[in-house]
């Protein structure tokens, strides 16, 4: 396995990070190609499935997105321990939130099969509601698998593991594109399943994505060493719980912050999206470009996001605080970069990213495509701040710091984001573009608070000392 030298430079953690980063990154943006695709083939299959299905495929990100989030606490215990090369630990961890991952699926099945009946009180129309049920209903079966997946990705890349993730990703992605394509549009000779299909075809991959990273985990022989699954089958709560109920909240209380973190983030975007609808159909349709466009895009410096957590953990785990605070700024700068780069080319490329979704040349999408450039133009403008602001929590999270930083955001992506947006979009006039302005304030002011955040622990070692005791 990887280990980390005693001290780091700027040129070591650029390196070490890369190594990180790029199959996380490329793993998160193969995954989310599986909602750019659905995005485009629904646009193709009509407005009212494209606005209907998106807001499916939302609800059901959102869902996993949060209950994602208290799993993968795993992320930063299991960089520390792999830091302090203490084997045994990362084992205990990974079962643990294996468990975790179990427990959690079973109730969020429950509340994905019947959000149909709260979409309604949300002000979504009865076709929307209808056609959107039908993605729902069958999606719901890959959420166990795709929650155990996110799980293994942050203890893989807490062992700086993270190519096979890619890999696996990358051929999950194909086979659901593949499936979208026969099952949604019935081909070779299958029924025309429309969203559906697309439903079918994603829990399918999910759980072909997770089986491929057990299967790895329990071939490779070097990470054999971790026993990870060793006696999960085998659990007996009588026995095996008192020793395993310090990690367990160890777990819950890293996790959950992070998961109410997520859930208001997430939350933001979901509202709006619901907002949106009540704009009416083009208003709803327009943003749906803009987010998947954006969604895409974001899988980057969320996957950056993850190394900075592991590359951070693991200093952690040397108790090595000036190397920490090397790789935070090292992750927080790379992502600015990038994301400076794809601003350019979202301000730049309006209406060929639009026409990947819909004909820009038809009338009929004429209000589509003016609604989606002025948002667009939006969101070249906030994302550098956004890949700042994603980085730096994965630095605070690296230093098991999750609480700080979920009452920060409740305050910013709701207090400031969302009720600007509010304001903008309903009471000035502005509409989806309001709302889209209202979030990206509200995103802009999250990247200055998390910095100084990470700059006020980072200057103080004992606060991180006393966080990372179990």
């Amino acid at each position: 396995m990887t280990s980390l030298p005693i001290k780091s430079n700027i040129r070591g953690e650029i390196k070490g990070f890369l190594q990180l980063a790029v199959p996380l990154a490329s793993a998160q943006v193969a995954q989310s190609a599986t909602g750019f695709v659905d995005s485009i083939m629904m646009g193709h299959l009509g407005a009212e499935i494209l606005a209907a299905g998106g807001l499916a495929a939302l609800t059901f990100q959102m869902f996993l997105g949060v209950v994602s989030g208290v799993v993968m606490g795993v992320s930063p215990l299991v960089a520390e321990a792999f830091g302090a090369g203490h084997k045994k630990r990362v084992g205990l961890i990974a079962r643990q939130g294996m468990v975790l991952s179990i427990i959690l699926s079973i109730p969020t099945m429950l509340m994905v099969g019947g959000f149909d009946s709260l979409m309604g009180k949300l002000g979504q129309s009865p076709t929307t509601i209808t056609l959107a049920n039908q993605y729902l209903d069958i999606i719901l079966w890959g959420f166990f698998p795709a929650l155990g997946f996110a799980m293994l990705r942050g203890v893989l890349s807490g062992i700086s593991q993270a190519a096979p993730v890619m890999i696996i990703v990358i051929g999950g992605t194909f086979i659901n594109i593949l499936g979208n394509y026969i099952l949604g549009f019935g081909k070779f000779g299958l029924p025309r399943m429309e969203l559906a299909g697309l439903g079918l075809s994603s829990a399918v991959s999910l759980w072909l994505m997770f089986l491929a990273v057990v299967f790895y985990i329990m071939a490779h022989k070097k990470l054999q060493t971790y026993r990870i699954f060793a006696d999960l089958c085998r659990f007996r709560p009588q026995i095996q719980l008192p020793v395993r109920l310090p990690m367990i909240r160890k777990l819950v209380g890293i996790g959950v912050p992070m998961a109410i973190a997520i859930a208001f983030e997430f939350g933001l975007f979901v509202v709006v999206t619901y907002l949106m609808g009540v704009l009416g159909t083009d208003v709803l349709a327009a943003h749906q470009i803009v987010l998947q466009t954006i969604v895409i895009i974001f899988m980057v410096p969320l996957g950056m996001s993850y190394a900075t957590t592991a590359r951070v953990g693991q200093w952690l785990g040397q108790q090595n605080i000036i190397s920490a605070k090397n790789s935070g700024y090292v992750s927080i700068s790379m992502a600015a970069i990038f994301m400076a780069f794809t601003g350019v080319v979202l301000f730049t490329y309006p209406e060929q990213i639009i026409s990947l979704y819909v004909d820009v040349n038809n009338p009929e999408n004429a209000n589509i495509v003016k609604i989606a450039t002025s948002i667009l133009t939006v969101a070249a403008f906030v994302q550098v701040f956004d890949g700042v602001q994603k980085t730096t929590m994965g630095a605070l999270y690296g230093l098991q710091d999750t609480r700080i930083p979920m009452l920060l955001n409740i305050a910013v992506f709701w207090g400031v984001g969302l009720t600007t947006g509010y304001l903008l979009g309903f009471q000035f006039g502005l509409g989806g573009v309001g709302l889209w302005i209202g979030q990206s304030i509200g995103v802009t002011v999250a990247s200055g608070v998390f910095m100084w955040r990470f700059r006020k622990l980072t200057g103080n070692f004992n606060l991180i000392k006393q966080k990372s005791k179990i």
